[in-house]
């Protein structure tokens, strides 16, 4: 499953939950202005204010939570002309007195009607709003990518913004930086423990499991693959040692040097020729009567060095 994937069932977890407190429908409704609301003068002190959304479940969510703070909202979808010509889904409200206390009260707009860059701290004083926030901020703006390097973001219009979702990440004890580009600001993580961390305080729990099970599938991959290298490794050393093995024996026969070695030494020249795939651990076992693996290393590693010699002098001699 692709992170990509893996974002969209987080924004579809995120929309399924309910928020149980009336402090977290505000801090909730508060991100998703944040990172996705604009603000509409029309002129003659009267505003509008409008929730721009990707996806429709963010949208219903939004619209429903709305709702339960009685406040009227209208629902538009529309098509983008630009990038993909995807469909989006604005949500309306109308400068309803009503409408505007609440945005107050989430920290939307300031008691003069006029929109905050931030809302203030008490939107965000305890942990289920804060958590509540975070959760509304990437359902409003947040996207997630990979693999080879992972990367949770949280865009937002202003620095400010951005600046905010970090603190309040931060009282959660988790790690976010703030990137500002030409357009917009973001809040990013760039490490599993952090996103992961996020997740988890904005209520993804099952995203969070299937985060943990993606890690350590790619653990056991790569545990795998280490060992499939060292054992590797192993054969292509024990291949050239044996090769070695047995040209040093074959070179000490064919010199007549063979007969003149202790009988032992004789006996493991012997071995090595009649089994060259054997490991030394298997041909120390052959032996009569057998030995140990280190016995026979050793064995051989004489034979090589005798073979060796001998190819030294004779090269002194030409």
């Amino acid at each position: 499953m692709s992170l990509e994937s893996l974002a969209a069932d987080a924004r579809a977890e995120l929309a399924a939950l309910a928020p149980p407190r009336r402090c977290d429908r505000l801090a909730e409704i508060s991100a998703l202005f944040h990172t996705a609301g604009t603000v509409h003068l029309l002129g003659r002190g009267a505003v509008s204010f409008h929730l721009d959304l990707a996806e429709s479940a963010v949208a219903r969510r939004a619209f429903a939570i709305l709702r339960t703070l009685r406040v009227e909202a209208e629902i538009r979808t529309y098509q983008r002309r630009a990038f993909d010509g995807g469909g989006r889904t604005q949500i309306l409200v109308a400068g309803a007195p009503h409408a505007i206390d609440i945005l107050v009260q989430a920290g939307v707009v300031g008691p003069a009607g006029l929109p905050l860059d931030r809302p203030p701290g008490h939107v965000v004083a305890r942990p289920c709003c804060r958590g509540a926030y975070l959760r509304g901020a990437f359902l409003g703006a947040g996207s997630l990518s990979g693999p080879r390097s992972v990367h949770l973001e949280v865009r937002t219009p202003l620095h400010a913004g951005a600046a905010f979702v970090r603190s309040v990440a931060s009282a959660a004890g988790i790690r976010m930086r703030v990137l500002d580009r030409e357009s917009h600001s973001a809040a990013y993580a760039k490490s599993w423990e952090a996103i992961e961390a996020y997740l988890s305080v904005a209520g993804a729990a099952e995203t969070v499991l299937a985060l943990e099970e993606r890690a350590l599938v790619a653990d056991l991959r790569a545990d795998a693959n280490r060992l499939a290298n060292a054992d590797h490794a192993n054969l292509v050393r024990q291949s050239r040692s044996t090769l070695a093995q047995l040209e040093a024996v074959r070179a000490l026969r064919d010199a007549g040097e063979l007969e003149q070695l202790a009988p032992t030494l004789q006996d493991a020249a012997e071995l090595r020729l009649r089994h060259p795939a054997l490991s030394l651990r298997e041909l120390a076992a052959k032996a009569d009567p057998p030995v140990s693996k280190a016995a026979m290393a050793g064995r051989l590693a004489r034979l090589v060095a005798r073979a060796e010699d001998g190819r030294a002098a004779a090269s002194d001699m030409g």
